[in-house]
């Protein structure tokens, strides 16, 4: 999961474009497509492999960014007869359109993922099949995994089928729309069923200690006629359609468990001594934690729209890390095998548009639910997939890391030298006059180095702004 997110628009992209190109080129993205990926996907869209089965009867809907267009997933929500509900997830087929050991293949395993820049993304498959033929824009047939799972009355799963179906979504939606027309009353009961199997599966997520991180976006705001920093929280309707990817994900992972074949998204849990550090964070920007109250709880109960609360929320990303792909064959599931933020059997599978490994999850389940044999395609590359994607995570979260420093750098730069309020959120052991700050306006967690000083951590400082460039993505404050 990334440490912090980060939108531009508009006029604040025109100072940062600059930074953001070289940043591009010091991390060799290859931004464009060679030519011979270019034909074959132009081919592949004209001529996909399209199944049988039609569900295009059923109104699927998407919701997503309003710009976005790399649509991966589109839902249908329905109420069952003995009080339960029904969820149908039409997810992406890429493998439709992308043949192995094509060009398109390699090019997607040289890739990994979409990397995502402030002022646009890199994307993981050419636009004709992301953002055209594979993606699932409304009005338009399109080859999809189909997943089916029924839930009860609680929200638990009771029953999970998954198949290529040829899907028609009906409407494009976006989250501050859908939370309006929940919020309102307006909302058709496919829709209003979001909120209602949402926070049922909320609820079962706090059952078994499992935790959903509500980190909010850092923006650019304009502010008399310059720009800085701020927040914006994500909104309940964020959290209620990711339960759904949640949830389908968890199902996928116990197909492939009782299947004996698969790939599993796992994430160890986290060690005393950065539950301990995590608390001192809390302490230092006001966040109540009482000790009986366990970190999932606590993490439930903060605020995204409070600034304080949204600083404790990115700090919390830090428990996250060590996330991985753990492969497994011939019924030999690792022990654990448990993704510790979901408490669960975990898989990633909703993304195939822009995450490599999600099309050979899809394989394993479509193969899991017919009985079948993976194919031989997937069964060869499964080994490899744990460190081709932990190669593209890392350049990933340095692509974010390094986007947010040249912006926070860029929209400092000509305030070197003012003071401004801060609370030391992080402190090196090694190093205790190195850490963190973070300010609430602006919105902003840089680096600060006390010159031989112990920083209080904990504890509110004054800060000066000692350095911002965004020629090297660097942000320094010192204590005033």
């Amino acid at each position: 999961m990334p440490r912090r997110h980060l939108h531009v628009t508009g006029a604040a992209e025109a100072p940062l474009r600059a930074a953001l190109r070289a940043l591009r080129t010091e991390l060799a993205i290859p931004e464009a497509f060679p030519p011979a990926v270019l034909a074959e996907a132009e081919a592949a869209a004209k001529n996909p492999r399209l199944p049988s089965y039609d569900a295009t009867d059923l109104p699927f809907f998407t919701i997503d960014p309003p710009t976005s267009t790399d649509l991966d997933q589109a839902v249908h929500l329905t109420r069952r007869a003995d009080g339960g509900y029904r969820v149908h997830y039409a997810i992406a087929d890429v493998a439709a359109f992308v043949t192995p050991g094509g060009a398109i293949d390699a090019e997607a395993h040289r890739r990994v993922l979409t990397f995502y820049f402030p002022d646009g993304k890199v994307p993981l498959h050419p636009a004709v099949l992301s953002e055209g033929a594979a993606s699932l824009l409304p009005g338009e047939p399109r080859p999809a995994l189909l997943w089916r799972v029924d839930l009860d009355a609680e929200g638990r799963r009771v029953a999970t089928d998954v198949r290529r179906a040829l899907v028609r979504s009906r409407a494009k939606l976006d989250y501050a729309g859908v939370q309006r027309r929940i919020d309102d009353g307006t909302a058709e009961e496919p829709l209003a069923l979001l909120r209602d199997i949402g926070r049922l599966r909320e609820a079962l997520e706090a059952e078994r200690g499992g935790i959903s991180l509500n980190v909010p976006e850092q923006e650019i705001v304009e502010r008399d006629h310059t720009y800085t920093l701020g927040y914006r929280a994500p909104l309940p309707a964020d959290g209620w359609n990711a339960q759904i990817s949640l949830l389908t994900g968890m199902a996928a992972a116990d197909l492939m468990t009782a299947a004996g074949t698969g790939i599993l998204r796992t994430l160890p849990t986290a060690p005393d001594g950065a539950v301990a550090r995590l608390r001192r964070s809390a302490h230092a920007l006001g966040v109540d934690w009482p000790h009986h109250v366990s970190y999932a709880d606590v993490v439930r109960s903060a605020d995204p729209t409070n600034p304080r609360h949204a600083a404790f929320l990115q700090e919390c990303t830090t428990l996250l890390r060590g996330a991985g792909y753990t492969v497994f064959t011939d019924g030999h599931v690792p022990t654990p095998a448990v993704h510790a933020a979901v408490a669960d059997e975990y898989t990633h599978v909703t993304a195939p548009l822009r995450r490599l490994v999600d099309r050979y999850a899809g394989e394993l389940c479509v193969a899991a639910v017919a009985g079948d044999e993976p194919p031989e395609w997937v069964r060869a590359a499964l080994s490899a997939l744990p460190e081709e994607m932990a190669t593209g995570a890392r350049r990933a979260n340095t692509v974010e890391r390094e986007s947010v420093d040249i912006v926070e750098a860029a929209l400092l730069r000509e305030r070197v030298g003012e003071i401004f309020d801060a609370y030391v959120i992080d402190v090196k052991e090694r190093e205790p006059a190195v850490g963190t700050v973070h300010l609430e306006d602006p919105a902003v967690v840089a680096r600060i180095e006390g010159g031989g000083t112990r920083l209080p951590l904990g504890e509110w400082l004054r800060v000066r702004l000692s350095e911002a460039d965004p020629g090297t993505a660097k942000v320094l404050f010192a204590p005033a």
